[in-house]
């Protein structure tokens, strides 16, 4: 297996990376290079996915592991007349949880600048209701790290309604084994389907089927997955967060396996067989349903493909707002994936 340092310097890198939905380009030919130095064939969808094939034994079924790298961020929704921005949110979060936050904005020329998003009523110096006042789009702006005094000043840097907005992940590995991070949910399994693939191409591991490995891109606004997917594909596993909270089974130290989400039931015969592996191997699972949740498997299903759907991932903490997990749930969904790669299907 992959080393879980390795693991987690790559989830670091890929974290520092922004790639709000809607602008991930640079982070997909980041990975597409990581890819084509394996000799790995890959290709480039319309929609700025990426995907990679491995052939297998058996190239008339074929399975199709996906996990998205695309995150939440925001774009320019308007210049205010003192220079600051009001935001639209991408994906779905809310504002509460990037008040406060470091962001960048970046220009459709290629600039960058630096800001913060702050509450207009921040300052309880001034603001009696500052504590109160709701956290919306009316009230969140982002303060721009330059001297800007008016919507021409932030006009003059090339700033304009539709630039992409993406927040600081603050990432931090601790001593006792947690990574911490914005955008955990979902450039965690990104790594993990990453060292997968590295692991094969070194151990010359022969796959029983034809393997593809899709990168989505836009799965945090539903429909990453749900296009470019071989006929020949039979089985279907997303691999993203495990939600935790109030209610969840999933927690930070094991593999979580979806039984439904908002969307559904997933295959029961699929399921079924990941918890079989389980066991088998001495993974640690926990068995879990999603109350407001769908992933890139889900949306294929919905697209119409027929295929045997699958949904497993890292137990993630704080969903989309402060992510937090464990190495050893990375290091037990690492094991139920090379493990599956390598069992018979359903």
């Amino acid at each position: 297996m992959a080393s879980i340092h390795e693991t987690m310097q790559l989830i670091k890198e890929l974290v520092s990376i922004p790639s709000p939905t809607g602008n991930t380009y640079q982070i997909i030919d980041y990975i597409h290079q990581l890819l084509k130095e394996q000799g790995i064939e890959t290709k480039i969808n319309h929609k700025g996915g990426l995907i990679a094939t491995i052939p297998g034994r058996d190239e008339s079924r074929h399975r199709l592991l996906t996990a998205h790298v695309d995150t939440l961020g925001a774009m320019v929704k308007e210049i205010k007349a003192d220079g600051r921005l009001k935001i639209d949110v991408i994906g779905g979060f809310r504002y509460n949880s990037i008040e406060g936050e470091y962001c960048r904005i970046e220009t459709s020329s290629g600039k960058s600048y630096t800001g913060t998003i702050l509450m207009h009523q921040t300052s309880v110096h001034v603001y009696k209701d500052a504590g109160k006042a709701e956290r919306s789009q009316n009230n969140m702006e982002v303060r721009i790290d330059e001297p800007v005094r008016s919507e021409k000043d932030t006009r003059a840097l090339g700033i304009d309604v539709g630039d992409f907005i993406s927040f600081d992940p603050r990432v931090e590995i601790t001593p006792s084994g947690f990574i911490k991070s914005r955008h955990l949910d979902d450039k965690a399994s990104v790594a993990l389907l990453l060292q997968l693939i590295r692991q094969i191409k070194r151990e010359g591991i022969s796959l029983p089927y034809t393997t593809h490995f899709l990168i989505s891109n836009n799965e945090e606004i539903g429909y990453g997955g749900n296009s470019n997917i071989p006929p020949e594909t039979v089985e279907y596993l997303a691999v993203d967060m495990g939600a935790i909270g109030d209610g969840q089974s999933t927690d930070e130290y094991s593999v979580s396996i979806c039984a439904k989400d908002s969307s559904g039931p997933y295959h029961y015969g699929f399921r079924k067989r990941l918890v079989e592996l389980c066991e088998k191997h001495g993974i640690e699972y926990k068995l879990d349903i999603y109350p407001y949740y769908g992933s890139d498997a889900s949306a294929a299903i919905k697209a119409g493909h027929d295929i045997i759907h699958g949904l497993i991932g890292p137990g993630i903490d704080a969903s989309h707002a402060f992510e937090r997990t464990h190495q050893t749930s990375l290091e037990h969904t690492a094991q139920l994936l090379y493990r599956y790669i390598q069992s018979d299907m359903v």
